[in-house]
C-alpha cells in the first residue's frame, strides 16, 4: 500500500518539532498553581485520539504522564512523526495561528494530561500578562530552535545531516529516536534507500543500533563528531 505523501510528512514533522519538548515546556509548578482554575485534568485511555489531523484547533494539551503519538495517514499508511512525553505541550501554536493540526494525536498508553480549551487559553493569556509573555517566549523559542536545526542541515552531506537529526530527535533518557526511517528521510528530503545506507554504515561502526521504527544512539560522542559538533 502506498505510503503517505512525503510533503505531508515533512509538514507534520516540522510542526511537531515546534511543539514543546520537556525542557522547553512553558508551564512550571508555580505557573500551574496560578492557572489551576483554567485547566481541566484529562485521563485518556490507550489508543484514544486526542485530536484529528485537519480538525479545528480546540485547545492546548500538556502531557503529565504517558506517551502520545503524532501520526500522518491512517491504517496501514499511518506513520509517526513525533512522540509527546511528560512535560510536552501541543495545540498552543495551532490555536494562536488558527490553523488545523497536520497530524493526529493518539495515546500510546494511558495518558494523564492537563487541557486548556480555546476560550480558557485566551482568558489565561489575557488575565495573566506575565504568563502570556512566558508562554509566547516559549513558543518563539521552540519555533526558533526548530528553524536552527533545519538550518544546520543545509550544506551538510547526508552523514552529517543524519547525525545532526538523530542527536536533535533522540530522547535524553533512552538515547533513542522513535521515528521510522520513512519519516527521517522525509524530514531530510532524501530517498529512504540513501538514508538507510548511511544508517547501516553507522551501525556497522557501532555508533547506532537500528530497531523496529527506532534508532538507538550507542556512542553519542562519535555521532557528534560525524555531525561536526564539539
Amino acid at each position: 500500500m502506498r505510503a503517505p505523501d512525503p510533503a505531508a510528512v515533512r509538514t507534520a514533522a516540522w510542526v511537531a518539532r515546534c511543539v514543546g519538548r520537556g525542557e522547553n515546556a512553558p508551564l512550571h509548578a508555580d505557573d500551574l498553581a496560578a492557572i489551576a482554575r483554567f485547566v481541566q485534568p484529562r485521563a485518556v485511555k490507550a489508543g484514544a485520539v486526542l485530536f484529528h489531523a485537519g480538525s479545528r484547533p480546540e485547545g492546548v494539551w500538556i502531557i503529565r504522564n504517558g506517551t502520545v503519538e503524532l501520526t500522518v495517514g491512517s491504517g496501514a499508511r499511518r506513520v509517526a512523526v513525533a512522540l509527546l512525553h511528560p512535560g510536552d505541550v501541543d495545540g498552543d501554536i495551532q490555536l494562536l495561528l488558527g490553523m488545523p493540526p497536520p497530524y493526529t494525536a493518539r495515546a500510546v498508553d494511558d495518558v494523564d494530561a492537563l487541557y486548556l480549551d480555546g476560550s480558557a487559553f485566551d482568558g489565561l493569556l489575557s488575565a495573566h500578562p506575565a504568563i502570556a509573555r512566558r508562554w509566547l517566549t516559549s513558543v518563539a523559542g521552540r519555533t526558533s530552535g526548530s528553524q536552527n536545526r533545519i538550518l544546520e542541515l543545509l550544506g551538510a552531506n547526508l552523514t552529517e545531516q543524519a547525525a545532526r537529526l538523530l542527536l536533535a530527535e533522540a530522547e535524553p533518557q533512552t538515547s533513542t529516536v522513535h521515528l521510522p526511517q520513512q519519516v527521517l528521510s522525509a524530514m531530510l528530503g532524501v530517498q529512504r534507500t540513501s538514508l538507510n545506507k548511511v544508517l547501516r554504515d553507522l551501525e556497522r561502526e557501532g555508533v547506532i543500533e537500528l530497531g523496529y521504527r527506532a534508532v538507538r544512539i550507542r556512542d553519542a560522542d562519535r555521532l557528534a563528531k560525524y555531525a561536526h559538533r564539539p
